[in-house]
């Protein structure tokens, strides 16, 4: 590590030509840059007279020397040349294709340091973008968390504000993902598959992922050492030729059952019999075979139409006490583990006596629904996507729950036509996509008042969004637990608990 110039403040820039446009940067120049912070995807925030540089690699308390790639009006991009001082959070990352892979983001960074980060990034949307107050002092950097009983002092001491807990961890936060989504492409004449690389559609072809569980990774060596074997085409996004376009692994960890889906850009399969021959032979987990079509244009990796190569549709699960049959679309939780702490969460807030009527919002196949059913008198489930609602009513009747149902449609149009008949909720429950809830589905629950709000969410900034209308209405957010879903990437969950004025 070189040593810092006496005399020169870490922030100031090196010789270089007059800037250009007005800017205190050029691009090409280095600069000596303070880490301040992080951004939502991992990159260090560093400052040159007021001008801010996001610096890929970077952790907030380092010095860095870096390259200015990119300027803009009011930002720019530069590139990590040496570390001036390094964090004490700075780990070396284990994954030998870390620099390459788009995959993880945080894998540079100690656990510990990435939990606190993740709190913090919870407490920052919800201060920054749904103007409220978090109780006790917010946690800058990623120097110190809190135990769940200083949070919880901390907002008896500080009066009114929301109580964020410390992010719930993994004791081992590898080789966690049930589920492998591979594309598949051609380098140098050869088939490689693996994650694309950072910012790009280009493969780095990967052997083993260290969050991926280990048996997906020996399906995906297997399908694509058969598929160099037998000449199978690689997918060509640019030409929309070639056979092969993802390879889908999933594994249940609590039953061992594994399903393979082959997305392929037409029906037509060459060597099918020798390829499932060789596929059964030589994973024996595998008891499903399946082949998706997509011959769209497109880098969304399903297609409509899924059929059955080999062997059973579904493959079983648990979450809990809870079975679950799943099919080679079914959106399931990637983090086993971590779900059943997340719904558990979900699941102690609702505070269920056995009495309540509940309503799941974006219920999915039902994962949350039938969770909550356990302890509620009666659940009421509805998803937009038909095939989604198929599954859970499949399996509320795999579990022999006769107290949930499920409807087609969306929330915000189903949840009311469910008021008029009579429907009135004890809590409702919400899991949205990224894009958050719909605003007439919060109107809604403005309008149906129940008792709670339970919010699961996997994006804090809309959460925060969300969070401030309710409370608009008439709700007061009492906690916030977010959930590291995904260790050593950027992404985090929370699930919150509001309750009527």
């Amino acid at each position: 590590m070189s040593k810092h110039r006496s005399g020169r403040s870490a922030s100031r820039r090196e010789q270089r030509p007059a800037a250009v446009a007005g800017l205190p940067v050029n691009k090409n120049e280095e600069v000596l840059l303070d880490i301040i912070g992080m951004t939502h995807e991992g990159e260090g925030v560093g400052r040159v007279e007021g001008f801010t540089l996001f610096v890929q690699g970077a952790l907030p308390g380092e010095k860095v020397r870096a390259r200015v790639l990119k300027t803009k009006k009011q930002y720019g991009y530069a590139k990590l040349l040496e570390l001036v001082q390094a964090s004490p959070d700075r780990i070396a990352p284990p994954c030998p294709i870390y620099d390459q892979c788009g995959g993880c983001q945080l894998q540079h960074m100690d656990y510990t340091a990435q939990l606190a980060w993740k709190r913090q990034l919870v407490v920052d949307n919800l201060q920054r973008i749904g103007k409220l107050e978090v109780a006790g002092v917010p946690i800058r950097g990623t120097e110190q968390t809190l135990t769940e009983a200083e949070a919880t002092s901390a907002a008896v001491t500080e009066g009114e504000g929301i109580r964020v807990l410390p992010t719930l961890g993994m004791d081992e936060p590898w080789r966690y993902r049930n589920k492998a989504q591979v594309p598949i492409g051609v380098t140098d004449g050869g088939l490689v598959g693996g994650f694309y690389a950072r910012g790009s559609h280009r493969i780095i072809d990967m052997e083993t992922c260290l969050i991926q569980h280990e048996d997906n990774d020996k399906v995906v060596a297997a399908v694509k050492s058969l598929g160099r074997e037998l000449g199978i085409t690689a997918y060509d996004e640019e030409t929309g030729r070639g056979l092969l376009r993802h390879v889908v692994v999933k594994k249940a960890f609590r039953t061992g059952q594994m399903m393979l889906v082959l997305v392929t850009n037409g029906r037509d399969i060459p060597h099918l019999d020798a390829w499932l021959g060789s596929i059964r032979e030589q994973l024996p987990a595998v008891v499903s075979i399946c082949q998706n079509i997509n011959t769209q244009r497109t880098n969304v990796i399903f297609g409509n139409d899924t059929r059955v190569l080999w062997g059973s549709e579904v493959i079983y699960d648990y979450i809990g006490e809870v079975q679950f049959a799943i099919s080679a679309r079914s959106f399931y939780q990637v983090n086993p583990v971590q779900t059943e702490l997340l719904y558990g969460r979900t699941l102690e807030y609702a505070a269920l006596t056995g009495k309540e009527t509940v309503i799941d919002a974006y219920c999915g196949i039902g994962t949350i629904s039938l969770f909550l059913a356990q302890h509620a008198d009666q659940v009421y489930g509805v998803e937009i996507v038909p095939e989604a609602i198929e599954d859970a009513r499949a399996n509320a009747k795999l579990n022999g729950m006769n107290n949930v149902k499920f409807e087609v449609g969306a929330s915000e149009d189903v949840i009311p036509a469910w008021k008029e008949q009579g429907i009135t909720p004890d809590v409702i429950v919400v899991d949205p996509p990224r894009k958050g809830c719909d605003p007439r589905l919060l109107e809604t629950i403005l309008l149906m008042q129940p008792e709670r709000v339970v919010y699961v969410s996997c994006n804090p900034s809309t959460l925060a969004r969300d969070l401030r209308v309710l409370e608009d209405g008439g709700y007061r957010t009492v906690e916030v637990t977010p959930v590291d879903m995904f260790p050593h990437t950027v992404h985090v969950e929370s699930v919150a608990v509001l309750e009527l004025k």
